[in-house]
């Protein structure tokens, strides 16, 4: 009995895991969700070697409640400001040229330059309402999203 109860705990544990994490969408796919369900649309700009980069990718798809806000109100996008592949996005098409996408330097500068982690957060009609560059904790990142969504 205590093992089958032991088993029905994990499995419900998992499964409340696995609803919390977000949806990553492609650029390729927002105009048809947005005619669909318009929202905000949040890019996380990274690159393969930033560890950072990495841990706030977790906490959008993995921290619950980060997740569970993201998935409500948003559309989350990871960029990697390194893809070599074109990205068509907003009526524009956007190479990777001299080592950084086009797209990761066009929503990713930031005073004249680009750092990473960076998230950029775009309205309905694709215009960057609000920019971050650095590493932001869950806390941090649950508060901003709070404040984006009302706005």
């Amino acid at each position: 009995m205590l093992r089958i109860l032991t088993i029905l705990i994990f499995v419900l544990i998992r499964v409340s895991d696995l609803s919390a994490q977000n949806r990553i969408v492609k650029f390729e796919e927002i105009k048809t969700l947005q005619n669909k369900a318009p929202k905000p649309i949040v890019v996380l700009i990274m690159t393969s070697w930033c560890k950072y980069c990495h841990a706030m990718k977790n906490t959008m798809t993995k921290e619950n409640k980060v997740a569970a806000l993201l998935n409500e109100k948003f559309y989350t996008v990871f960029l990697d400001a390194e893809d070599k592949n074109d990205i068509f996005f907003a009526g524009r098409n956007f190479k990777h040229k001299a080592g950084l996408h086009e797209l990761a330097r066009e929503l990713g500068t930031i005073k004249g330059q680009i750092s990473y982690p960076s998230i950029t957060v775009l309205n309905v009609k694709n215009e960057i309402i609000y920019q971050h560059d650095g590493f932001l904790n869950p806390r941090s990142m649950l508060y901003m999203l709070g404040k984006v969504a009302k706005n």
